[in-house]
C-alpha cells in the first residue's frame, strides 16, 4: 500500500480545500483563443477504459498535450499512470478533484469518459470555467440535461463535441454524401442493431468503501446510495442512478448514424418492445429491446439491442442498414458497402485502418480523426463532425427509446422540442433527482 501511494504522489497534485459542493467558475470569455500553430493543453477525467483512447488520439496531434489525468479511484490512477509512460511516454500530473482542473486558466480542454451521470454536469462547470468540451456518448443522463448541456454551449461559446466517431469515418461521409446525391434512391429505412453477451452482474453486497476510491465524489450528482461490490468500475451503466443502459451505451453510435444518413432529427413517434429475459440480478434496463422511430416523409428507424444474447443467424456485433427505393448501404465503423434491390454487391470502400467495436476502449483510427476534427475546431474554427447541437438530437432519441420502454406504448413526440405529448406521466421522468448542490445550473 506505501508502494502504491508512494507511486501516485509522484505524479499527483493535491486536491485539498476543494468542498464537494457546487463551484461556480466565472465566465473566461475568449481568454482560451488559440492561434493555429498554438498548443492545446487538455485534461483527461475518468481514466480507466475509454479514456485510453482519448490520450491516444490527443497524443497523436502534434499540437496537442495532455496535462492532466483525473480519476477519483486511486488503483486506476496507477494503472494509468504506467499505461501513459509506456503508450506516450509521459505521464501527466494527476488530479483526483476533477474542479481543481476547472480552476487551471492554462487548461484549454478537457475530456470527458466519466460515469454517464457526470456528462453533462461535469462538461457545463467546464464550460462555466472557459473550456472547450470533448464529452464521451451519451451526453446527458436525461433529457433535461440534454437541452441544459446544448444552452450552456450557446452561452459560453466554446466548442463541444460528442464522442461518436463513427462521424469522422471517411467511408461514412462517403456514403452519406451518396445517399444525399440519390446512389440508393429515396431512403427511407435505417435499421440499427448491437449484439453482445453480457454475463449477471449478480446480486449486489453492501460493503466498505474502498480507500483507494473517493465515492462521494464518484456519486457527484447523483442521489448517494451506499456502496455495493456490483457497480464500480463498470457495471454502473445498468443502474438507473448513474447509467442510461444499452440504448445509450451502444445503441447511441448506429443510431446517429441512421439519422445522419436518413437526413431526419426528431421522432414524430417512439415505440420500444423488450424486457429482462436472461438473469436474475440488479441490472435494472432490458437486456433485449426493440425499436422504432418514425419522422416525417415516411422515414423510420429501428434498433435492436441484445445485450445478452448474441443475435443469430450470425451476423457483425453491431452496424447499420440503410435501405433505399434502388438499393441499400450496410455502414461500420469500418467500411461501407452499397448492394442493389437484389442484394448483389456493387462496390466496397473501407477504413484505411481499423478501429475496434465490441471492446469497452473502442481504440482506433476514428478516435484520432474525431479528436483531431475537434482540435481544427478550436484552433482554427473549422466545422466539428459532431457539435453538441446535432449530437444531443441521436442521444435524445435515445432517451425517448427508454421513455417508450418505460411507458409500455408508443409516445408521441412534439417535433421541435423533443417532449413527450399528452403524458404528463412520462414527462415527469423528463429530469432527474440531484444531490443536494450538484444540480447543474446555467
Amino acid at each position: 500500500m506505501g508502494t502504491r501511494r508512494d507511486f501516485i504522489k509522484k505524479t499527483a497534485m493535491g486536491s485539498t480545500g476543494l468542498s464537494l459542493g457546487t463551484m461556480v467558475f466565472p465566465t473566461m470569455g475568449n481568454a482560451n483563443i488559440l492561434g493555429a500553430n498554438e498548443q492545446i493543453n487538455c485534461a483527461v477525467i475518468g481514466v480507466r477504459s475509454r479514456a485510453k483512447a482519448h490520450i491516444l488520439a490527443i497524443n497523436a496531434h502534434p499540437n496537442a498535450k495532455i496535462s492532466y489525468n483525473c480519476d477519483v479511484d486511486d488503483l486506476i490512477i496507477e494503472a494509468n499512470n504506467i499505461w501513459c509512460q509506456k503508450n506516450i511516454g509521459y505521464v501527466p500530473k494527476v488530479v483526483k478533484d476533477f474542479r481543481k482542473i476547472l480552476e487551471d486558466k492554462d487548461v484549454d480542454a478537457v475530456f470527458i469518459a466519466t460515469p454517464e451521470h457526470w456528462h453533462a454536469p461535469m462538461a457545463i462547470m467546464a464550460l462555466q470555467a472557459g473550456k472547450h468540451v470533448y464529452v464521451e456518448k451519451p451526453c446527458s443522463h436525461n433529457p433535461y440535461e440534454n437541452d441544459l448541456l446544448v444552452a450552456a454551449q450557446k452561452k459560453y461559446n466554446k466548442k463541444v463535441q460528442m464522442g461518436n466517431q463513427q462521424r469522422s469515418a471517411q467511408t461514412s461521409k462517403l456514403a452519406v454524401k451518396e445517399i444525399r446525391e440519390g446512389i440508393i434512391g429515396d431512403v427511407y429505412k435505417g435499421e440499427a442493431y448491437y449484439s453482445n453477451n453480457r454475463q449477471s452482474i449478480g446480486r449486489g453486497k453492501k460493503v466498505d468503501v474502498p480507500k483507494t476510491l473517493d465515492w462521494d465524489l464518484w456519486q457527484g450528482p447523483a442521489p448517494k446510495e451506499d456502496y455495493r461490490d456490483n457497480i464500480h468500475p463498470y457495471n454502473w451503466h445498468w443502474f438507473r442512478n448513474w447509467g442510461t443502459g444499452e440504448v445509450h451505451n451502444n445503441g447511441t453510435h448506429e443510431i446517429d448514424i441512421c439519422r445522419w444518413a436518413l437526413g431526419v432529427d426528431l421522432p414524430k413517434t417512439v415505440t420500444s418492445f423488450g424486457g429482462k429475459y436472461t438473469y436474475d440480478d440488479d441490472w435494472e434496463f432490458v437486456d433485449n429491446q426493440q425499436l422504432t422511430f418514425t419522422f416525417d416523409d415516411n422515414k423510420f428507424i429501428t434498433w435492436s439491442g441484445h445485450s445478452r444474447g448474441i443475435m443469430k443467424p450470425e451476423r457483425p456485433g453491431r452496424g447499420v442498414t440503410i435501405y433505399g427505393s434502388k438499393g441499400a448501404i450496410e455502414l461500420s465503423r469500418n467500411f461501407y458497402k452499397l448492394y442493389d434491390l437484389q442484394g448483389n454487391p456493387i462496390k466496397f470502400e473501407f477504413e484505411k485502418s481499423l478501429s475496434a467495436t465490441l471492446d469497452t476502449q473502442g481504440m482506433g483510427n476514428l478516435d484520432v480523426s474525431h479528436v483531431a476534427n475537434f482540435f481544427d475546431a478550436i484552433r482554427m474554427d473549422t466545422e466539428m463532425n459532431s457539435p453538441i447541437a446535432d449530437a444531443s438530437i441521436s442521444t435524445m432519441l435515445c432517451h425517448l427509446g427508454n421513455m417508450a420502454q418505460d411507458a409500455g406504448e408508443t409516445i408521441e413526440i412534439d417535433v421541435k422540442t423533443g417532449k413527450v405529448l399528452n403524458n404528463d406521466t412520462v414527462m415527469a421522468t423528463w429530469k432527474r433527482d440531484y444531490e443536494k448542490g450538484w444540480e447543474p445550473k446555467l
